[in-house]
């Protein structure tokens, strides 16, 4: 592999069986460990069930394999990433080393894995069927011993804590393949919202948007200035329901009645996908993608520019690359926007 890739999937870009495929056969190339932390796995059934075969596949061999997953569910929020579709119980039945994160009130919401000390899968896709096949997502591969020593600083947080407010940090800014690449994890590392939107703020030519739910009032409040400008390059896609939901439960506190606003001035220059309401029965249909690209820089992650996702264990890189990665992003964004351009 590069040392850098970013892979960006629409609904039905590829199969469940085809991704499941492409990340068994990154965990298979594991020589000596594993380590891991995601939100939502069908380890059991499904397409899925193949990633968790590779895991124990790894683990007989040899390879040092470790787990963490969420184990809360709280009541599905607005600005919360809505419930995992497994259970806790799926994943902790694997047969290698696994454990659970707990929240108070908050997600162990990551995506990522470190192969070997040395490569990093990160992104927005849980590992279940209709992540895979139904919804938008960003995927980021790098191969790195100073990005993947600060994944693995967040891992060791998490393993030994249980926790996830004991999580968290910032690593440093390296060069990988060309690109310069800055990872952050909350909730104890600087503000994902605010490292975000100082980079949205520099922005003199265009901005690009994908994410679910755009509720952090300092992302809003940047995004409704550029929007406010007709001119400005302002393209992008977001969730129809969850965004719907989100402007409910903001009508309801007085406080947050500006925020109200500040979506009203955005709302017309982003595309929202209608996905399907959430029950613990539905499909996952979310546009799930969370990245960004302020001019020729890039944000991507687990993170979906919320005020709530601050309080979960999340990640969040920034990549500048001479523009490369950002805009295989814009056009990755611009498709989206286009595909729902119709609501």
């Amino acid at each position: 592999m590069k040392a850098l890739e970013v892979e960006l999937l629409g609904a039905g870009d590829r199969t469940p069986a085809a991704l499941a495929e492409e990340l068994s056969t990154f965990i298979a190339a594991a020589e000596r460990s594993l380590d891991v932390a995601i939100y939502d796995f069908q380890a059991a059934h499904g397409a899925s069930a193949a990633v968790g075969q590779a895991l124990e596949a790894a683990s007989a061999r040899g390879v040092a394999v470790r787990v963490v997953f969420n184990r809360d569910r709280p009541p599905h929020h607005p600005d919360a990433p809505p419930p995992p579709n497994c259970s806790p119980e799926e994943i902790d039945g694997l047969s290698v080393p696994t454990r659970a994160v707990r929240g108070e009130g908050s997600l162990m919401h990551h995506k990522y894995v470190v192969r070997d000390a040395q490569v990093v899968w990160t992104g927005s896709m849980n590992w279940t069927d209709d992540a895979f096949g139904l919804e938008e997502n960003a995927i980021v591969r790098l191969d790195s011993a100073d990005v993947a020593a600060a994944y693995r600083r967040d891992f060791e947080q998490l393993w030994s804590g249980g926790t996830v407010e004991r999580s968290g940090g910032s690593g440093p800014q390296v060069t990988v393949g060309g690109a310069l690449v800055q990872p952050y994890f909350a909730p104890r590392g600087p503000s994902l919202a605010h490292v975000a939107a100082t980079r949205l703020g520099h922005a003199r030519h265009r901005i690009r948007v994908l994410s679910p739910v755009l509720t952090s009032g300092a992302i809003l409040g940047t995004l409704a200035e550029f929007a406010g400008r007709a001119s400005f390059d302002l393209v992008g896609a977001y969730d129809w329901t969850q965004m719907g939901q989100v402007q409910q439960q903001w009508a309801e506190v007085p406080a947050n009645h500006w925020k109200i606003e500040a979506w009203k001035a955005i709302a017309p220059r982003l595309s929202g996908k209608r996905s399907t309401p959430y029950t613990p029965e539905s499909r996952h249909d979310y546009m799930h993608a969370k990245a960004m690209v302020a001019d020729g820089e890039v944000l991507v992650g687990s993170y979906n520019f919320s005020r709530g996702g601050e309080e979960n264990a999340e990640n969040l890189l920034h990549i500048v690359d001479g523009g490369r990665a950002a805009q295989q992003v814009a056009m990755f964004a611009e498709r989206i926007a286009a595909r729902y351009a119709d609501g």
